[in-house]
């Protein structure tokens, strides 16, 4: 306990610097943590037998992140026929290999650039939606999204009995479920109070969406887990699990938030 607490104390401070201290650090942190956690979803890959393209995986989604990266500071667009030559690198490194199953290993490769890369980068541009760096709101989703997490976690342990999802979760309940939605709830409306790009009514109800697709996600990385029979995704974070363990929430829930925002502000 002593062990996740510490570790718990410096992710959640590297964190938040992530967020704070200005818009190339935000950038490069975040093309820097989603390199790791695709290379963590090809070590989970094979683990479970399979053999994704590794090193043209990790530089496809090092290269997919990084120009829609750079879209956000100038327009860059007609570099993106350079992707189609880089993603055809797959296709081509699976021709060389002598495995019985190219077309599993094809689909592990871009399912990882899919489930590790792609939310990454819609959390990226939530920084960047009105045009500017505005760290306000990837700030709001990570403290509503811990907020729901350590809510569940509380309204779970202390009046959780209604299995939510046994077959892929066994210890999460819908009482704990709630206790994330209000405790997450709270969190949006406090921070209604101090950032006013947003009403009250519109942050409580990004904290909802974090809730409901935040769980979702951690129940799709769950069931991902247990079809190839592991219990952590990694180990770079002692007491933790991986970094596909911590931000599991965020595989669903940014993209759709990132979604409400632009709809709202359009």
């Amino acid at each position: 306990m002593k062990v996740r607490a510490i570790t718990g104390f410096f992710f959640v401070i590297v964190m938040l610097g992530s967020v704070l201290l200005g818009s190339y650090v935000f950038s490069v942190f975040y093309l820097v943590l989603t390199s790791f956690c695709l290379f963590e979803f090809y070590k989970l890959v094979r683990e479970g037998g399979f053999k994704p393209s590794l090193e043209s995986g990790l530089i496809n989604g090092f290269l997919v992140f990084l120009f829609f990266a750079v879209q956000c500071y100038f327009p860059a667009w007609r570099y993106i026929f350079f992707l189609p030559v880089t993603l055809s690198a797959v296709y081509i490194q699976e021709l060389y290999k002598n495995k019985p199953a190219p077309f599993s290993n094809l689909g592990y490769t871009f399912l990882g650039i899919f489930l590790a890369v792609v939310p990454f980068l819609f959390f990226h541009a939530m920084a960047f939606i009105n045009g500017n760096f505005n760290f306000h709101l990837p700030l709001g989703f990570l403290v509503m999204l811990w907020s729901n997490d350590t809510g569940a976690y509380l309204a779970g342990r202390a009046f959780g009995c209604t299995k939510l999802f046994e077959r892929h979760s066994p210890k999460k309940t819908w009482e704990g479920f709630f206790g994330g939605v209000i405790i997450s709830a709270v969190a949006g409306a406090i921070f209604s109070h101090y950032y006013h790009e947003l009403s009250w009514k519109q942050w409580v109800s990004i904290a909802v969406l974090i809730s409901c697709f935040g769980t979702m996600g951690d129940l799709v990385e769950s069931m991902f887990k247990r079809s190839i029979n592991v219990k952590d995704s990694g180990g770079i974070l002692p007491g933790h699990g991986g970094l596909l363990d911590r931000f599991d929430g965020l595989l669903l829930a940014a993209p759709v938030v990132y979604a409400y925002l632009y709809f709202i502000s359009n």
